[in-house]
């Protein structure tokens, strides 16, 4: 049995195997598919033996459903942390959907292969997690929609702005064009790539040029 003890890091042993073997997965699911990936893989990867995969999630399907809630909800919280500094510190809501575009750069810079699968994997329709991807994405969405709201309720945005649609093509935005940025133009900087965006949300959310 694994010990729950914590590390000097203030982690218990079974969080740092876990984040492990996230890591261990998503790694080679980005690089090889999910149904290639064997569960002896992903243990090797992580550096660890093949029942300790099992002994914490009960399948790959189980660790990977695991692994877009895990991801998810890091890119959920630091949206919400973004949003709640632009308010503690008197900025307004296009200021806070600002800071939030950027949050969502830093965590794709960061983590790049697990934003690859979370967008795949929300055009797939037959896995059995699909549900559980639903859930998770509206958490992240929500966030937005929630400043958005606050937006319009203060007079900052149009009391004609669809807040679900708007709130998920922010979103969409901020996926995509990290995932190009990534992949086709990586020698640009986080800033460079921010500011272009920032500009964009300027124009089409606030109304201001």
């Amino acid at each position: 049995m694994e010990s729950s003890s914590a590390t000097p890091g203030g982690r218990t042993r079974r969080e740092v195997t876990r984040q492990k073997l996230y890591e261990a997965a998503v790694t080679l699911i980005a690089e090889q598919g999910f149904s290639a990936t064997t569960v002896d893989e992903i243990a090797e990867r992580a550096g660890v033996a093949k029942g300790t995969v099992y002994y914490n999630f009960a399948s790959k399907s189980d660790l990977f459903e695991e692994l877009l809630r895990h991801g998810v909800g890091l890119l959920t919280a630091s949206l919400r942390e973004a949003a709640e500094r632009t308010d503690r510190e008197g900025g307004s809501r296009v200021d806070a959907l600002d800071a939030m575009i950027r949050a969502g750069l830093v965590f794709i810079d960061r983590y790049p292969a697990f934003t690859q699968l979370y967008v795949a994997e929300l055009w797939r329709t037959n896995r059995t997690w699909q549900s559980t991807l639903m859930v998770v994405r509206q958490q992240a969405v929500a966030v937005v929609e929630g400043v958005l709201r606050e937006g319009v309720a203060g007079g900052e945005f149009s009391e004609e702005i669809d807040v679900p649609l708007t709130a998920s093509a922010l979103v969409g935005m901020v996926l995509v064009a990290a995932l190009d940025w990534k992949s086709f133009q990586p020698e640009r900087s986080l800033d460079d790539v921010h500011a272009a965006l920032s500009r964009l949300l300027q124009g089409r959310v606030s109304g201001t040029h």
